[in-house]
């Protein structure tokens, strides 16, 4: 069987790296392509991590929405030049302070 927690500790390792890389704000995300390509390896990353983690996590947690992170995996894999920064922003700004609150609560759950 899966270990759910070894997904999530990961999923949470790759979004301290975005945080790391991208701590400069979105200017010097804009400006640096080194900055870029790493953090958009790290969302790579992170989006199949989740596809790891257990169905019965999965189902547990309906508010994460998961068919819209593999699905963004697969962009960042297959569609690599219809990639907007922008967008890639947005996500960072907005979706992974709330996706990382919702895996550490899962993770505070699991190991009770």
């Amino acid at each position: 069987m899966k270990d759910d927690r070894i997904y999530i500790d990961h999923i949470l390792e790759c979004m301290e790296w975005i945080i790391r890389y991208t701590a400069e704000g979105r200017e010097a995300f804009f400006f640096d392509r080194k900055t870029q390509s790493a953090t958009l390896r790290e969302l790579q990353t992170l989006a199949e991590s989740t596809q790891r983690l257990s169905n019965e996590l999965k189902e547990a947690h309906p508010e994460v929405p998961w068919e819209s992170i593999s699905g963004f995996r697969n962009v960042l894999v297959h569609d690599y030049l219809g990639i907007r920064l922008e967008r890639i922003w947005e996500i960072i700004e907005r979706d992974l302070p709330a996706f990382r609150a919702a895996l550490e609560a899962m993770r505070i759950k699991i190991e009770k």
